[in-house]
C-alpha cells in the first residue's frame, strides 16, 4: 500500500500519474487482482478483506485526486509564469487605429457638398410606402418597383430601399429654396460582389423658382465633384429612366484603372457608371403640395465610390471587418 503512495507522490506529469492509476485500478492493476482473490477467500475472513481492499481503494483514490489538484495548479502556474507581462514598461510603438474606408468617402462626400451650402438632413430608416414609392412617383404596382427588391415588415412598413423619402419628408415640412443632401444607410435583398443587403447612398436635391433651377447647373455640379473625387476624368451623361425624375440620366467617368483605354473592370468599355440624376417629375412636387417650382436630385452609392478610390474588388470585403483589409487605410 505504501508503495503505491510512494509512486503517486513522486509522479512528476499526467502521463505518469496516469500509469500509476492504470497499474491500481485497470484491468490487471493491483486492486483488481486483489477484488479477484474474493472467491478464494474462506467466508469467515471474507467481510475483513474487503473492507480492508475498500479502505485502501478510497485512500488510493483520494491520492490520486490530490495529485492530479497538484498537477493542474502547477500546469496553471506554469502557463501564468511564461504570459505574465510587465504593466511598468512603457511601450514606445503606438499604433493609430484608421478610418473604415466607406466611412473616409462618405465625410469626404459630405465635406463637398457642405463647402456648397447643401444642408445635411436624416430620416428613419423604417418608412411607409408612402414616403418611400407614392411620392417619388412610384404608385402600386408601378413596375420600377421590381427595381429595389424591398424588405418588408409585417405592419406594412419597410426598410427603406434609398435615401429619396428623405427628400419628400423634407420638401413637406420646408419651403423653397431647398439645398440638401440625405447620407445614410439603405436596404435591398441582393447579394454579390458589388451588392450587399445594407449599404449606403448620398442624394442630393436643389428646389427652386423655376428659372433659377435647369439640367445645366446640375451638369456643372456633378462635373466638378467627379473630378474632386477622381482626379482628371472625363465625365458624360447617359439618358436613363427614374421613376422620380424626368428628364433621367446616368452619369460615367472615364475608368479609373485603365485610363479610358478599356480593361476587365469597364468591360472593355473605358467607361464606370457612378451616380444617376435628373430633374424632379412634376409628379413628385404635386405629391407634397409644391407649385411653380423646379429642381433636381442625384443619387450615388458610397460604397461604389469606395471601392473606385481604393481599387477594391469585391464589395463584401468593405463589410468583413478583416484587420488586414483596414489596416491599408491608415
Amino acid at each position: 500500500m505504501e508503495n503505491w503512495i510512494e509512486k503517486i507522490d513522486s509522479s512528476s506529469t499526467f502521463e505518469e500519474l496516469e500509469n500509476v492509476r492504470i497499474d491500481i485500478f485497470g484491468k490487471k492493476g493491483f486492486l483488481t487482482l486483489e477484488f479477484a482473490r474474493m472467491k478464494e477467500i474462506p467466508n469467515e475472513e471474507k467481510k475483513e478483506f474487503a473492507q480492508n481492499l475498500n479502505l485502501q481503494k478510497e485512500r488510493l483514490t483520494s491520492k490520486l485526486d490530490e495529485k492530479k489538484e497538484i498537477l493542474n495548479k502547477e500546469l496553471l502556474n506554469k502557463k501564468l509564469e511564461s504570459e505574465k507581462i510587465d504593466v511598468t514598461k512603457f511601450n514606445n510603438t503606438i499604433s493609430s487605429g484608421a478610418t473604415h474606408p466607406v466611412a473616409e468617402t462618405m465625410n469626404k462626400i459630405i465635406n463637398y457638398f457642405q463647402n456648397l451650402n447643401f444642408a445635411v438632413e436624416e430620416g428613419p430608416l423604417v418608412e411607409d410606402d408612402f414616403h418611400n414609392f407614392q411620392a417619388l412617383n412610384l404608385p402600386q404596382y408601378h413596375p420600377a418597383r421590381d427595381m429595389a427588391d424591398t424588405f418588408y415588415n409585417k405592419d406594412y412598413t419597410l426598410l427603406r430601399t434609398h435615401t429619396s423619402p428623405v427628400q419628400i419628408r423634407t420638401m413637406l415640412t420646408q419651403k423653397a429654396p431647398i439645398r440638401m443632401i440625405a447620407p445614410g444607410t439603405v436596404f435591398r435583398r441582393d447579394f454579390d460582389i458589388t451588392h450587399t443587403p445594407m449599404f449606403h447612398q448620398i442624394e442630393g436635391l436643389v428646389v427652386d423658382k423655376a428659372d433659377k433651377v435647369s439640367f445645366a447647373n446640375l451638369k456643372h455640379l456633378l462635373v466638378e465633384f467627379l473630378q474632386h473625387m477622381f482626379g482628371d476624368v472625363e465625365v458624360r451623361f447617359r439618358p436613363s429612366f427614374f421613376p422620380f425624375t424626368e428628364p433621367s440620366a446616368e452619369v460615367d467617368i472615364s475608368c479609373v484603372f485603365c485610363k479610358g483605354e478599356g480593361c476587365r473592370v469597364c468591360s472593355q468599355t473605358g467607361w464606370l457608371e457612378v451616380l444617376g440624376c435628373g430633374v424632379v417629375d412634376q409628379n413628385v412636387f404635386n405629391a407634397v403640395g409644391y407649385e411653380d417650382k423646379s429642381g433636381y436630385a442625384f443619387g450615388l452609392g458610397v460604397e461604389r465610390f469606395a471601392m473606385l478610390i481604393h481599387s477594391i474588388g469585391d464589395l463584401r470585403s468593405l463589410f468583413e471587418s478583416d484587420i488586414r483589409l483596414l489596416g491599408q487605410f491608415k
